[in-house]
């Protein structure tokens, strides 16, 4: 009897166990359970770079960051790119990168809705004009529908937008100017930690359904639209 009892107690204690183990280990934010599915087909080694590009495609990668991306892209593609990095020493970095690359120029500002220079919070990948922190550095924007008249840009073939915030900006710009007819495909990362993002997120979405069309959507990870 007291070997049965002892048995049971141990079963409890095991069952306790596993579930206190539970209670107290630390859950998946939010963001980590949105990557989920994305991480599980590797989704920046296939999705982010499978396009139909050739050598005169037009590509432009907003938030180069170390330019990683835009090495890829060229490297499968061989195409025109234009990279633009606001913080000064990702931009010196990406520049130094690729120094002896004809095809690819390196903005040190990036586009938005308007010109001006502001105070960007520095935190590598996630460095943001919408956040705060003790390292800043000011950053300059430049209203991307004036840089692509200055440039004679007419077209281009794959926007990549990373801009930690200012996508909506920018994408409300496009829209708003109606260059958005102008980008084949845009490949966004919507950043959900400003004031009315799902809201914003959604209705820039419901204008880009009129001139484009989904060909994946990992929501607040990554998207991409085509042109109709």
């Amino acid at each position: 009897m007291i070997r049965f009892l002892s048995k049971i107690i141990l079963k409890a204690c095991d069952f306790c166990f596993c579930i206190s183990k539970r209670l107290y280990q630390p859950s998946q934010t939010i963001q980590q359970k949105r990557v989920i599915l994305w991480l599980k087909i590797q989704g920046d080694k296939t999705l982010r770079l499978n396009y139909d590009l050739d050598e005169s495609s037009i590509v432009f990668d907003l938030g180069g960051y170390e330019g990683q991306w835009t090495s890829d892209i060229f490297s499968k593609y061989c195409c025109f790119i234009h990279v633009f990095e606001p913080v000064k020493e990702f931009f010196k970095n990406i520049e130094r990168r690729f120094y002896k690359n004809e095809k690819i120029i390196v903005h040190s500002y990036g586009l938005s809705n308007k010109n001006e220079t502001v105070k960007i919070t520095l935190d590598k990948t996630s460095s943001s004009i919408f956040k705060s922190g003790k390292e800043t550095s000011d950053a300059l924007f430049l209203r991307a529908i004036d840089f692509m008249k200055q440039n004679n840009i007419q077209s281009i073939d794959l926007i990549k937008i990373n801009i930690e915030g200012s996508e909506y900006d920018l994408l409300e710009h496009f829209i708003e100017t109606n260059f958005i007819n102008n980008i084949k495909n845009i490949q966004v990362q919507f950043h959900d930690f400003i004031p009315n993002a799902k809201q914003r997120m959604l209705k820039i979405q419901k204008n880009l359904e009129k001139t484009h069309f989904l060909t994946y959507q990992y929501p607040f990870v990554w998207e991409n639209w085509r042109k109709k």
